[in-house]
């Protein structure tokens, strides 16, 4: 059961540009699945899906799961929509985001598994990343950096 309405949630924010929790509630209650909203949430959690901008100035749910070769191209197209600015003071990269996107970014973040990287931190509108000294920090933001520049 779980499996097909996680199966079935992947499917709704791939084809109709779910934008909120209700409208997923909705999408699932009108295929058979009854559901609450906390176990919507976590579904979400552990399929990896994040809001991210819906370019008309609104939100959606985009899941960043691996799911073939375009994998990273997911990754690096959900960040670049939610950052404008990467910069770093010794071993701390800081991203700001735009508002309510600094979780979207998080999760592309450490979906990218890069090295050096310690831990992070994501709130509304920026994203701290730790990384294991300077020398991290700047390659990570230099790679960060070459992501937003191709938007």
């Amino acid at each position: 059961m779980k499996a097909k309405r996680q199966a079935l949630i992947l499917e709704l924010i791939k084809g109709t540009g779910i934008k909120t929790q209700d409208d997923l509630i909705k999408g699932l209650k009108a295929h058979g699945f009854e559901v609450t909203q906390a176990t919507v949430s976590r579904d979400i959690r552990e399929l990896n899906i994040v809001k991210s901008s819906d370019g008309a100035g609104g939100y959606r749910y985009l899941s960043v799961a691996p799911m073939g070769d375009d994998f990273l191209q997911k990754l690096t197209k959900i960040f670049a929509e939610a950052v404008h600015k990467v910069d770093y003071a010794q071993n701390i990269v800081v991203v700001k985001t735009y508002a309510g996107m600094g979780n979207a970014a998080g999760a592309a973040v450490d979906s990218m598994h890069l090295e050096g990287v310690v831990g992070s931190l994501a709130g509304d509108d920026t994203l701290l990343i730790i990384a294991r000294d300077e020398g991290a920090a700047n390659r990570i933001c230099t790679k960060l950096k070459l992501m937003l520049s191709q938007k």
